[in-house]
């Protein structure tokens, strides 16, 4: 039969590497990849496109992103292109005054580096918005920044304990500064008006077109449920999966909440039958461990350093108790559940290698496909477990690299040795270990050609910055296939991630051939096509 689609005149990139050269898809599969013999499947009724020596890929997948947060945040106060405190403050100011009739400003981004200990005050916002509450998570989503009257209408004052899960910033009087870390998130969060159904519906197809845009295919939300004032996502993706209006293909990561315990599992086998449909699926729980660096959550074997150097108290924040973590997860596994782990301190990577540790003691082997996300701090112990355990390493590449939130808030806290074991992706590649990459989008950039370009380089786009742990720097092939073929394995779509014969047509055209550059100038490849299935998604200008 004639091919419905045919792709000839460039490289096209298959396991073997780039010899092929065109590639024919009928229906939603590729028919045939090879040379001047696929050419003959052109028919009067095939749509040809001349790749003209630009590289044809797998679509990319994003393993671990948060799409409809994301898609909310670009339609409210979005301060991820500020660099400093007063570019933040203006930009709040901006959309304050744009944004009259708005009860609450809302939104987030703003980058912690861009404020002394990465703390704002609550005094700053007073000084742009004195008269509405004002709540903004940061570019991680692991604090808030809000003002006096939000603090006023939570009833937060220094008499206000931390809760077990997080921390209040507070002033030299003991008085609440502006910051709330974790859990202590929600004192205020509870209060922000709700997104509306049809809000958080359209902010999905808003986050769909754009990570079309840039290439993917296929993701995994890493946080389906309620958590911290942040969106369920679920009703948005029950509905666009049944409607038709998802044309991505996803994974929904159920929350665990980490203040119940196995008491909420019955809860999660019903939320997988009845959220799954079409091309969403919700077979993954995800469990979070512990925070983030910055802020001295992230879960360390070790205790943290002060601003001199000197050994603290504080070994960070285990969300999940870490002795009743395996029985969990084992539970989970046997009941056919992936768990994707948020583990981003060494504590938090050994407490969940462990858990699936004892899965597998307890269950055998399986094809739950476990995986760890974010991986900043591992220790060398356990780099080569994850290839024993059959545990992936889901790395969000980006973050790999000299700039102001890794030095000056990261790297003193943690020393040298620990600060040397960060982002091991040539260790983790050389042990053996699957590695699966996502943006964690909002938190940073969904554009996978940008990671890649880090991941490569091990230093960002346009930066001239130190390269960062130059050993742990991965091949353009080992980052591509991370965002094709590692994360499909994570993600259960087995017949994608690779362009073979049968395999349905998740591709991507690049406007270039990134082989043929320097490693330098991979972040400055973009995105020609994108297609789902044989079908056409998206289109640049100049395609």
């Amino acid at each position: 039969m004639p091919a419905d689609l045919l792709f000839t005149g460039g490289p096209v990139l298959t396991p073997e590497g780039r010899g092929a050269t065109a590639l024919a898809v009928t229906g939603d599969r590729i028919s045939a990849v090879g040379g001047d013999d696929v050419r003959e499947l052109a028919g009067p009724r095939t749509e040809v496109v001349d790749l003209a020596g630009r590289l044809l890929l797998p679509g990319f997948q994003d393993a671990h992103v948060h799409p409809v947060p994301a898609g909310l945040e670009l339609t409210q106060c979005d301060l991820t292109g500020a660099r400093t405190a007063e570019e933040t403050l203006a930009a709040v100011r901006a959309y304050a005054d744009a944004h009259p009739e708005r009860e609450w400003i809302t939104g987030g981004g703003w980058s912690m580096e861009a404020f002394e200990g990465g703390t704002p005050t609550r005094a700053l916002l007073d000084s742009v918005v004195p008269d509405r509450p004002v709540y903004l998570p940061n570019r991680d989503h692991h604090g808030a920044w809000v003002n006096s009257r939000a603090l006023e209408l939570a009833g937060v004052t220094r008499e206000t304990p931390d809760p077990a899960d997080g921390r209040v910033e507070r002033d030299a009087d003991g008085e609440p500064s502006g910051t709330l870390q974790e859990g202590a998130m929600q004192l205020v969060g509870r209060l922000v008006p709700a997104a509306g159904p049809a809000d958080l519906l359209a902010a999905l197809l808003h986050a769909q077109r754009r990570l079309h845009s840039l290439g993917i295919t296929a993701w995994q939300d890493a946080l389906v449920g309620n958590f911290l004032g942040m969106p369920d996502s679920s009703e948005a993706y029950h509905t666009a999966a049944r409607d038709g209006s998802l044309t991505a293909r996803v994974v929904g990561a159920l929350w665990w909440d980490r203040g119940r315990g196995a008491e909420q599992i019955p809860e999660l086998i019903e939320r997988r039958a009845e959220l799954s449909h079409g091309r969403f699926r919700a077979g993954t729980v995800k469990l979070m461990l512990d925070g983030v660096a910055e802020n001295g959550t992230a879960a360390l074997i070790d205790p943290y350093l002060d601003k001199c150097g000197c050994v603290t108290g504080n070994r960070g924040t285990s969300f999940i108790d870490p002795d009743r973590l395996p029985k969990y997860v084992t539970e989970l596994d046997a009941l056919g559940f992936q768990c994707h782990f948020h583990a981003l301190g060494d504590r938090a990577v050994r407490d969940a290698l462990d858990a699936i540790a004892a899965a597998r003691a307890v269950n055998g082997p399986s094809d739950t496909r476990p995986h760890l996300a974010h991986l900043q701090v591992v220790h060398p112990d356990d780099v080569p477990r994850f290839a024993r355990l059959g545990a992936t390493a889901n790395i969000q590449p980006l973050w790999a690299a000299h700039e102001p939130q890794m030095d000056e808030l990261t790297i003193p806290f943690l020393g040298p040795e620990r600060a040397a074991w960060q982002y091991p992706f040539g260790a983790l590649l050389g042990s053996g270990a699957r590695v699966a990459a996502g943006s964690d989008w909002p938190v940073s950039s969904p554009d996978p050609l940008r990671g890649i370009h880090v991941a490569v380089n091990r230093v960002e786009p346009g930066g001239n910055a130190p390269v960062f742990l130059p050993d742990e720097r991965i091949s353009l092939t080992a980052a591509l296939t991370a965002y094709t073929a590692g994360s499909a394995y994570v993600n259960h779509l087995d017949d994608t991630g690779t362009l073979r014969a049968g395999a349905l047509a998740d591709l991507v055209v690049l406007d270039r051939d990134p082989f043929d550059g320097p490693p330098e100038a991979i972040a400055a490849t973009r995105v020609a096509l994108t297609y789902v299935g044989g079908e056409r998604v998206y289109a640049s200008e100049l395609a």
